[in-house]
C-alpha cells in the first residue's frame, strides 16, 4: 500500500500553517503579495541574519535573478558546482551564458577549492573571466566557504550561494546562504521545510534585493500606467504559499534536529561496516542532514550502490543515487569541467546513496531500512 511506503523526504506540517493560509483567505490577500509574504521574508531574514530577503516562486528563480543582477549575459562564462541538481545550472542557460563545471572534494562533497583555482587560472590565461561562481551546499552541508570565497575574492568574481538544500546549516557559526553576494533557498515539497513550491533570495545588499523584487514582478517601472524599461519575470511567491512557509519556519530548528537524529541512527547502525562511508561533516560546521547519504565500496561489500537502491525499492522503500553530475549530463557534455586529480563528482555519483530521511518516518520504519540493507550485505 502507498500509505506504508517509506519516503526519501516529504512535506511535514507543523500545525500552524493552516492558520496563516486561512488569514490569507479571510483578508482576501490571495495574490503574490500580502502579510504572509512580508512576514515569511522577515522570518528568513532574521533566522539567517541577512539584511534583506525576497520570496520567490522557486529556488531556480532565485538563481536566475541573482545571475541576471550580476550582469550575466549571452556568451558570458559562469563557474558552477558539477555535483548538484540541474536547477543550479539551468539559469546559466536561460541567460545565454556558458556553464563551466567544477569538481567536488571528498571532505564536503561540495565545490573543490583545488579545482576552482585550476578553472580560474585556465580562464585567466584565455582572457575570459567568469561573471559569477555558483557554489552549491549539497544535501545540507556547507562547502569550504573560507577557501572558496578567498579564491573568488582574489579574482574579484561574485558568488551566488545555492543553499537550496542547506537552510539551517552553519559554517563556522555563520548561516548557510549568507556568504555570497546572494544566497538562494528552496522550499520545494521535499526540502527541509516547504511552501509546496517556492524559494527565497537573500543578501546583505538591500538595494540589490529591491532590484530582485522589481525583476520578480515583471520589472514594472514606478508609473501609473504599465511601463517597463528592462526584462522582468513573474517570479513572486503567492501569499497562500507564504502562509505555509510562516508555519514551517516555526518548526525549522525542530526539523533540523530530527534530520540529524535520523542520520545518527544510520551512522550508528551502518557507519562501522567496512565498505560504507557516511557523508562527512566538515569540522566547525553544522550539517542540516536534509538527506542522509553514504558511499559504498562495491568491492568490499560485494554489492553496488544501485543494487542497494533497487533492493530497498522491492520493500517499498524510496532511496536514490546521489545527483548525476552536470558534466556527464547529455545537456552539458560539451561544457568545460575542472576536476581534482580524480573525478570526485563522478565517484560520488557512482557510489553514493541517499537514504530515506523523512521526518515523519518512525524509528521502526528506519530500523526496517537498516535491516533490509544488512540483509542484502549478509
Amino acid at each position: 500500500m502507498e500509505e506504508s511506503r517509506i519516503l526519501l523526504s516529504s512535506p511535514h506540517m507543523g500545525g500552524t500553517e493552516e492558520k496563516y493560509v486561512q488569514e490569507a483567505f479571510d483578508t482576501n490577500w490571495i495574490a503574490p503579495l500580502g502579510n504572509n509574504v512580508n512576514e515569511f521574508e522577515n522570518q528568513v531574514k532574521v533566522f539567517t541574519g541577512s539584511n534583506a530577503a525576497c520570496a520567490l516562486s522557486s529556488g531556480t528563480a532565485g538563481i536566475h535573478i541573482a545571475l541576471d543582477l550580476l550582469g550575466v549575459q549571452q556568451d558570458d562564462v559562469v563557474f558552477c558546482s558539477s555535483l548538484t541538481f540541474i536547477a543550479s545550472a539551468n539559469p546559466i542557460l536561460y541567460l545565454g551564458a556558458e556553464p563551466v563545471f567544477i569538481d567536488s572534494d571528498l571532505e564536503s562533497w561540495n565545490m573543490s577549492p583545488i579545482a576552482l583555482e585550476k578553472a580560474f587560472k585556465a580562464y585567466k590565461e584565455r582572457g575570459k573571466m567568469p561573471k559569477a561562481v555558483v557554489i552549491v551546499n549539497l544535501y545540507g552541508q556547507s562547502a569550504k566557504m573560507d577557501e572558496l570565497m578567498a579564491i573568488c575574492d582574489k579574482y574579484n568574481v561574485p558568488v551566488v550561494e545555492d543553499a537550496a538544500e542547506s537552510l539551517g546549516a552553519t559554517y563556522k557559526g555563520k548561516m548557510s546562504g549568507t556568504f555570497g553576494k546572494f544566497g538562494i533557498f528552496s522550499f520545494n515539497g521535499n526540502k527541509i521545510i516547504t511552501t509546496s513550491g517556492g524559494g527565497m533570495i537573500v543578501s546583505d545588499d538591500e538595494e540589490m534585493i529591491q532590484k530582485a523584487l522589481k525583476k520578480a514582478t515583471q520589472a514594472r517601472d514606478q508609473a501609473v500606467h504599465y511601463q517597463h524599461s528592462e526584462v522582468g519575470y513573474n517570479y513572486r511567491l503567492s501569499n497562500i504559499s507564504a502562509g505555509i512557509g510562516r508555519g514551517q519556519m516555526e518548526v525549522l530548528e525542530q526539523r533540523v534536529n530530527e534530520k540529524r537524529e535520523i542520520f545518527d541512527r544510520y551512522e550508528s547502525a551502518l557507519g562501522a561496516i567496512e565498505g560504507i562511508d557516511m557523508m562527512p561533516e566538515l569540522e566547525d560546521t553544522y550539517h542540516n542532514r536534509w538527506l542522509s547519504t553514504m558511499t559504498v565500496d562495491s568491492e568490499k561489500l560485494g554489492v553496488t550502490a544501485l543494487e542497494i537502491v533497487e533492493h530497498l525499492a522491492q520493500s517499498n522503500i524510496e532511496a536514490r543515487p546521489v545527483w548525476k553530475p552536470m558534466h556527464i549530463q547529455p545537456l552539458f557534455v560539451e561544457c568545460d569541467y575542472f576536476s581534482e586529480s580524480e573525478d570526485n563528482s563522478k565517484y560520488l555519483y557512482e557510489n553514493g546513496i541517499c537514504l530515506p530521511s523523512d521526518t515523519k518516518m518512525t524509528v521502526n520504519q528506519q530500523e526496517l531500512v537498516i535491516s533490509q540493507i544488512n540483509e542484502l550485505l549478509n
